[in-house]
């Protein structure tokens, strides 16, 4: 589900009318076997960093931003995570 809402960023903003954001993100996600996930290149400026169940709550739109363990650095990151979803 994580890959799922990492490759669908674009339905997250395309779902509110907004266009996906240029720049590249990273993603990096506390498995819960403790390993880490990560996607997008180690420099990108955009972040999402923190727990994978949570994140998979947050893009199933089960769990409010502010109620989760998730951080975004950026603008634009801080932005997807108010709207991230998986489905319209």
């Amino acid at each position: 589900m994580a890959s799922l809402g990492v490759l669908g960023r674009a339905l997250s903003f395309a779902a509110v009318g907004l266009p996906e954001p240029a720049d590249p993100f990273r993603v990096e996600l506390t498995a819960p076997g403790g390993r880490t996930w990560a996607w997008g290149p180690e420099t990108a400026a955009q972040r999402v960093q923190g727990g994978a169940a949570d994140f998979c709550l947050r893009i199933t739109r089960r769990r409010p931003w502010s109620e989760t363990d998730l951080t975004a650095t950026g603008e634009d990151a801080q932005k997807w995570l108010e709207v991230a979803r998986v489905f319209l």
